[in-house]
Parts: structure tokens; sequence; C-alpha cells
């Protein structure tokens, strides 16, 4: 046990002291993405933590969309968010909320602090309240709105939803201290004037509450005992609690930060990632080179890898950056044991054995997986004319090359050994055609007489393998340049994909279905493409290559 408590992480140790000392019978947790973007590998943290101290003290975890700024939400975007949720596996059950479902409650809340003194109805311009704020070492200067009456502000903010002013015309602020040492404080604005229509109410609203305002009313509203967020919300803090506590709600929800998850050298911004979708640079807010939790889905990215990759970086209080290979690591991991492993050919050329019999098909049976031989077995058809990888063969070797030439011999994977006996060139000196003889002895790839060749190939039967479109991905970002250039604009990797239009692959891939992954053998774990992949052409993302220098941290 006291091993356990020292491994806990300070939000569970938090969690552990308050039900120990009855702050809070039960956990209850959420999600509160603002609906204006895709998410992407950082909410993914957010996501797992507070759905797994749900699970962890078998409590509730709720979904709720923070949708107060209709200038940038869209249903587009709600949709998404459900879908990256749901696949990450977190479960909000019959508990999926919107700020929106609280718009009367906010505002009664508004009214209520109005009533009390402690909010007022402020016309400086948006310029003069920045003035009067004050800096980080200078205390800011009240309002000359700030001593209006009670009865005054009531009628102000009454006009306000009613529609009488412009956007920008009036605020209502909280009434708090101009000369607090955090700026939050210094009478933030609570509600503003936007005429706008909201994805969800429409025009039935033309003020809108601020995020610091609505945030902790909706986390009471619903009973969440532990608010969640990320660090740059700690400053906030003060102002979260003087809401629940100035509206004397009986169980005020308790805030508590922890690190982003940073990734090195990837694009997380909203405003650049729609730029990237806007130029045309990526094809959607889903480009398997994106990190966007969809992304990272359609390139064949697993739940699991990332709920690994999650935990392996841990809880804190500190920021600190992840390596991307880190993520690859685990989904390396996770694919390895449950991917079967198939042949493909991405840049084919063919090899006819002269002395297999004309119009002749076996089937060979091959392991799907030799690491997991849960994963069964499968049928390969081989004949006369196979395809291989154009690099398999040279016409001149270096030293220590165990492929094809001249004269040597090599294994077919799981096949026969073949011997290079000539080729064929076009007119342009490009090798298009390898003759080999075979021996027939050496079925499964063994040889009778103890021989042994140093070499094996993979292949695809000529005559039943199915062309598909390969895509090979790379970071999106020039990682020798960082990520940004001096003008803010993105360092891109003009390699960052590269489209192979006439690989071909086993005909037992002909039924794969879209996101089915599957190692391919030599040269990496290949998914099914989500967007393009139909049953007439096949389309495959490569997720990750075979191997990596990359060691987790000790």
């Amino acid at each position: 046990m006291e091993n356990e408590a020292v491994s806990r992480n300070f939000i569970e140790q938090i969690i552990d002291k308050d039900l120990a000392e009855g702050r809070c019978e039960t956990v209850c947790t959420r999600f509160p993405p603002e609906p204006n973007g895709y998410l992407h590998i950082g909410h993914a943290k957010s996501i797992l933590l507070n759905y797994g101290l749900a699970q962890e003290y078998h409590g509730k975890f709720n979904m709720r969309f923070d949708d107060t700024n209709p200038t940038k939400e869209k249903e587009e975007f709600v949709d998404s968010i459900k879908a990256d949720i749901e696949w990450l596996g977190a479960d909000w059950e019959d508990r999926l909320f919107f700020a929106s479902d609280y718009f009367d409650q906010m505002y009664e809340a508004a009214v209520k602090l109005i009533k009390k003194g402690k909010a007022y109805v402020c016309d400086l311009t948006p310029e003069q309240i920045r003035e009067y704020r004050g800096t980080l070492t200078e205390p800011g200067k009240e309002s000359p709105y700030r001593s209006r009456s009670v009865e005054e502000n009531l009628e102000l903010f009454e006009n306000m939803k009613n529609g009488v002013y412009k956007d920008g015309e009036k605020v209502l602020r909280a009434k708090i201290n101009m000369a607090s040492p955090n700026i939050n404080m210094r009478d933030p604005i609570i509600y503003r004037v936007a005429h706008m229509t909201h994805h969800r109410t429409k025009d039935a609203w033309c003020i809108y509450p601020m995020y610091d305002f609505a945030h902790p009313i909706e986390d009471a509203i619903e009973g969440i005992t532990h608010s969640i967020c990320t660090l740059e919300f700690e400053d906030h803090r003060p102002l979260y609690d003087w809401v629940v506590r100035e509206l004397e709600y009986p169980h005020p929800p308790k805030q508590i930060e922890f690190a982003k998850l940073y990734l090195t050298n990837v694009v997380t911004g909203k405003r650049y990632i729609k730029k990237l979708v806007e130029e045309g640079i990526v094809d959607g807010w889903d480009d398997p080179r994106l990190v966007s939790i969809a992304a990272l889905r359609r390139r064949g990215f697993t739940p699991s890898s990332i709920k690994k990759f999650v935990e392996l970086c841990g809880v804190s209080k500190s920021n600190s950056s992840v390596d991307y290979a880190m993520l690859e690591y685990c989904i390396r991991e996770d694919l390895k044991l449950s991917a079967p492993r198939v042949m493909a050919i991405l840049d084919p050329i063919k090899l006819v054995i002269d002395n297999y019999p004309e119009g002749q098909t076996e089937e060979l049976e091959v392991d799907n997986n030799l690491e997991n031989p849960e994963l069964g077995k499968r049928t390969v058809p081989f004949s006369r004319e196979v395809l291989i990888e154009r690099e398999d063969f040279m016409e001149v070797p270096p030293k220590k090359y165990r492929r094809l030439y001249p004269g040597n011999e090599v294994r077919l994977m799981n096949a026969y050994f073949v011997t290079c006996t000539g080729f064929e060139k076009d007119e342009d000196g490009n090798v298009t055609v390898v003759h080999c003889t075979y021996d027939p002895e050496s079925r499964g790839g063994n040889s009778p007489d103890g021989r042994k060749v140093r070499g094996t190939i993979h292949w695809v039967d000529a005559a039943s393998a199915i062309r598909a479109e390969v895509r090979l991905y790379e970071n999106i970002i020039d990682e020798s340049k960082g990520v940004y250039n001096e003008d803010g604009s993105l360092n891109l990797n003009p390699n960052s994909l590269t489209i192979l239009p006439d690989c071909y692959v086993e005909p037992s891939l002909k039924d794969a279905r879209i996101y089915d992954s599957f190692q391919f053998v030599r040269n990496g774990f290949f998914c099914v493409d989500a967007k393009d992949s139909t049953d007439e052409k096949k389309v495959f993302n490569r997720i990750v290559s075979l191997k990596s220098s990359y060691k987790l941290p000790s």
C-alpha cells in the first residue's frame, strides 16, 4: 500500500484527501471542449485523464460542449469531437451537455450578482477597458460606471438581453478588485453583446456569457466535484472560486490544473491548421500528417496506442515536451502482435521463374503473425510470375548485398529458393524483368540438402495481386529548421507526402475495410485509408516504419 501511495499522481492524491475528509462522497469529472475546431493529441490526454479518474473512483464522467462563443462554433466540430471521444472509449453514457443548455440559469446568475452589488454594466470601449485594467506592476483604475445603482444595472442588463445595444456598446462586469495583483480579478467581463446566430439556440440570445463566468456555473450545476484543466487556467482559479462562492452553490467544484501535453515538431494551433486546410496543403483536419485525433485515427493509430502514450507521459504540474517518436513507439508496440503480416510490393518489377510449370498455381500456407500464433494462418497463391521490390535486384551489387543478382540464390519468403539467371531492360536501360530458376524441393523456403541462403525477399503473385495506392507520410514540419520561420509561418517539409500509385498487395487484402491495419513485410505498418479507399481502389496509409532508434526514457 505504501508503494501504491507513492506512485499516485498529485490529482489522485487531492481526490483521495477530499474523499477522506468528506468534501465529496463521489467523484464527477467532465471534458468541456469548445466546438471551434478538431481535437488534437493534447486533448486526448485531458479526455483520458478525466474519464480515467471517473472510472478509477467509480464516479461519473460528463461530456459538455462549452458553446458560449457563436462566432467560431459549428455543428461540424460538435460531431467530430463526439466521434473522437467515442473512438477513444470515453463513455459519457446519458450525460451529454452544452453550455447553451444553461443560458437561462447563467442569465439569472448574472442578475443575482447585480442584486448583490457584485456586478455592473460598463460603457467603456474595449480599448478603454484594457487601458483601465493596469499592468502586472501597476493597479487598474475603477470604471466611472462602477458605482451605478442596482436598479440601473438591472435595467441596462435587461436592455442588453433585449437587443437594445450594438456589439461592444456595453458589457456586464464582475465587481471585484481593480487593485488585485491578479489581473483576472480586476472586474472581469462576464457578459458581452454579440448579435450572432448560435448553432443551437439560433437567435434567442444576443448576449453571451464569457468562458470564465460560464464554466464554473456549468460545473456547479452538473455536480462536478473536480474540474480538471490545464495550467494556463491556474491564474483564473481565483475567479472560478469567486463565481461559485458568490452564487452560493452548496457543493462548489474544485479546479485542479495539470501540465499540457506538448509534442515536438508538430502543428496543433487551430489557425495554422485552418490555413493549411484552406490553402490545400492538407486535405482536411483529418489529414494523416496532422496530430488531430481524427488525423491520427485516419493515419492508423489505435485508441490503445494513444492511451499507452498518455500513460507514459504521466500527469504533472510542470510543462515539458515529448518526442513524437514516443507516440510512434506506442503504435509499433500495439501493432506488432495484433496486425497481420502480409506481403506488398511498393516499387514492383516482374520476376519470371523459367522452370516453373506454365499455367500452374499453388496455394502456400503462411502464418499471419509469427509472434502471435493466435492470429492463425492464411494461404497465398504462387505461380510462374511474381512481383518483387525493385531494390531487391541489382545488376552489379555492392559488397554484402544479399538479394538477387546474376548467379545468386535467395529465398522467396514462404515459397522457394530461386537463382537469378538473367534480366531484361527497356530502351532506357531500366530493368523490367528478372529471370530465375527455382528448386522444387525447397517448398516453404527450406532446402532438403541443408544448404543455406543468406537473403530472403518478399513477393506477390503477379496474376492475383491487387493494385493499390500507397501513401508514405513524414512530418509535415521540416524538423531540421524547427516549427516556425521568423515571420511566424510554418517550416513545411516538401516531402511530407509521397504517393505511390502502382503498388501491389496480396489478394488476402481484397476485403480489407477502412482502418484495418497490417504490417507490410519489410515496409512498415499500414492501414486502409478512411477517406479515399474504395472497393475498386484500395488506398493504404503508412502508419509508421518498422524500426526506430527511439528508446523509452528510463
